[in-house]
């Protein structure tokens, strides 16, 4: 029997793009301050549409982080992607050249759930419009939910295992766990996450079929999950990427290991069953635990999905009191997201970059817009609260219903 210590996966880098910051620590600081970004949608072509508000990323310069030729073979869900994943290598220091050193030991992996739908829609009024031969080559290519691990993958020279994750909003999370999966196999490193752009007439009218979502028009109670007044929750675009590797590699490289991803569960309710998700959510979250080898009582912190549909919340929150015990009603729970809407699957990387953020900095960010609930829960509100932060539960679930727990243990660099 092999003595060995198994491969535990380290997080060495965090690249964020999102309405609220387009570094991490720029979306660091919003968070901890409880800074909201929900605003009025001005993107061009929507004003028509009754979705009024939604999270979106202001100031981004994509020509300032992406080459040119790139930038034209791709929808913005990309570039968001690309985007995070750059700063992601540089914070793990593998940026410039250093990635490329070692192709083959570097996969990439990203999760998406619609796509290009903004390119896909531009080609497409060309097409009836002008006719066919004004479509862009690209057009079999930008709109694919796999564009961004492609084209990840070719700029930075990246050759090793790759793949893309198309299981509802919870493929955040879930492709956290095939990255981490694949370095357990021997895989040196995965850059890993999920970017979304879902803020586009197209795209914004096929979200107009989700009873879930929320069309309230002022920005401060669009979105207000585990309240009496939830009516919904508001889209948000962007997302996060990271870098995870084999810890003793990082360790041997002089990296330093910002947190470890320990544990995954992942199951499926259906569509808007929410009542269901109870369980599903709740045996989700036993499977993570189980993984990392967590007792309950180990959890200090839960990043909660907050749909901010009543019964769906009533199922999150009875989730966490199934899982946790008496140990429920002493765990502080947040969703800072409800300052900046739900990214799709780039909610939940989100939400993980703020765990590893929280823990590094020893606070609990609070839950912007909510000021009072009707659930069992220690939901942070109003402002941060300092606490010693080891692991942190991260929840997402879709609408699809997928539900998908995450356990992120604190690393070296935490205060």
């Amino acid at each position: 029997m092999s003595s060995q210590r198994p491969r535990r996966t380290a997080v060495t880098g965090i690249g964020v793009i999102a309405p609220n910051g387009l570094r991490a620590d720029a979306y660091w600081k919003s968070v901890r301050e409880g800074l909201g970004a929900l605003d009025r949608i001005t993107r061009e072509g929507c004003e028509h549409l009754p979705l009024k508000v939604a999270g979106q990323v202001e100031g981004f310069d994509a020509s300032a982080l992406i080459d040119e030729r790139f930038l034209v073979q791709t929808d913005r869900f990309t570039h968001y992607a690309m985007a995070a994943a750059a700063l992601a290598l540089n914070d793990a220091g593998l940026g410039g050249e250093h990635a490329s050193k070692e192709p083959y030991s570097i996969g990439v992996v990203t999760a998406a759930g619609s796509g290009g739908g903004e390119f896909g829609q531009r080609e497409l009024q060309k097409l009836w419009g002008q006719g066919s031969k004004f479509v862009g080559p690209y057009q079999s290519i930008a709109w694919f939910y796999a564009a961004s691990t492609g084209q990840i993958s070719i700029r930075h020279g990246l050759k090793g295992p790759c793949g893309v994750v198309a299981s509802d909003e919870a493929g955040g999370l879930d492709s956290l766990a095939h990255a981490a999966r694949a370095v357990r196999r021997g895989t040196g490193a995965v850059v890993v996450g999920a970017a979304e752009a879902p803020l586009a007439p197209y795209s914004m009218a096929c979200q107009l079929g989700y009873p879930e979502l929320s069309t309230v028009e002022d920005p401060a109670r669009a979105y207000r999950p585990f309240t009496k007044s939830a009516c919904g929750f508001v889209p948000a675009e962007g997302g996060a990427m990271f870098v995870v590797e084999d810890e003793q590699r990082a360790l041997d490289r002089g990296a330093t290991v910002r947190a470890f991803v320990a544990g995954h569960g992942a199951t499926f309710t259906g569509a808007s069953r929410w009542a269901e998700s109870r369980e599903g959510l709740a045996q989700a979250i036993r499977v993570a635990l189980d993984e990392a080898d967590c007792p309950p009582e180990e959890v200090d912190v839960v990043f909660a999905d907050a749909l901010g549909v009543p019964e769906a919340d009533r199922a999150e929150a009875l989730a966490i009191a199934d899982t946790l015990g008496a140990h429920a009603r002493r765990v502080p729970v947040t969703a800072p997201k409800t300052g900046i809407g739900r990214a799709y699957c780039g909610a939940s990387v989100l939400d993980t970059a703020a765990a590893v953020l929280a823990m590094e900095h020893g606070l609990v960010p609070p839950t912007p817009n909510v000021l009072d609930i009707c659930h069992d829960l220690d939901l942070v509100m109003t402002r941060a609260r300092p606490a010693e932060l080891r692991t942190a539960l991260v929840l997402s679930r879709g609408l699809m219903g997928s539900n998908a727990a995450l356990v992120v243990r604190r690393g070296e660099a935490a205060r």
